[in-house]
């Protein structure tokens, strides 16, 4: 095993990105298992800590194998993966079925962890887009996108295990990348931690209650 939980993961991150303390960075979790990742991170970097919500869509009948992403926002960006959605048979209807679902878990996900708090402003700051792993990428590549678009001076992605092939496919999608390691053979990121156990939404509520900032922040004009 190459970490023993999450939060062991984000502080082996930390390390790793400590030359970004005393940036001005805005440290981004992905829901649910990214978010203890980057708490840690956001403690050691002394950084502000938000969320990317991010839903993965699952093919019929293969929920944990994602044809695509969705990402909220004014307009919600939807990210396909053409090949598996050939592979499987997924038609556009059951897609779009399953988005909408989706996005209806993120604005229950917003309601629920953030209440009325606004985004942080991620204009011409660091922005740190964190998640507990990465498999296939689809997730990530929709929050970095997602990210890019409030126009951040620098997007880093950091992860702490990948495939190497997923890691080289992300090269241009962040201007800095940082993994931990590339182990292969490589299934599933549950493999390479002792304890996986699903974060539960009081866990990511109780996280984010201790980075909540004095007054909220919203991006300009928000």
């Amino acid at each position: 095993m190459l970490f023993r939980d999450r939060s062991d993961a984000g502080r082996q991150l930390a390390a790793a990105l400590q030359s970004y303390r005393g940036r001005d960075c805005v440290v981004l979790a992905l829901p649910r298992g990214g978010v203890p990742v980057a708490a840690e991170v956001a403690r050691s970097l002394n950084a502000p800590l938000d969320l990317v919500l991010v839903r993965k869509i699952g093919a019929p009948g293969h929920p944990e194998l994602a044809v695509g992403s969705v990402v909220d926002g004014g307009v919600p960006i939807i990210v396909r993966d053409r090949e598996l959605l050939r592979a499987t048979g997924t038609s556009e209807r059951a897609f779009d079925e399953i988005c909408a679902h989706e996005l209806a878990e993120i604005e229950r996900r917003r309601k629920s962890y953030l209440g009325g708090r606004a985004p942080l402003s991620l204009e011409g700051r660091t922005a740190i887009v964190i998640d507990d792993g990465l498999a296939t990428g689809n997730t990530m590549r929709a929050a970095l996108q997602a990210a890019r678009l409030r126009r951040p001076a620098e997007l880093v992605m950091a992860v702490p295990v990948a495939p190497a092939g997923t890691v080289a496919q992300f090269q241009g999608a962040a201007d800095s990348i940082v993994c931990l390691a590339t182990p292969e053979p490589f299934a599933a990121v549950g493999q390479f931690y002792a304890d996986f156990a699903q974060t539960s939404d009081r866990e990511v509520v109780a996280i984010l209650g201790r980075f909540a900032p004095t007054q909220p922040v919203g991006e300009p004009g928000g």
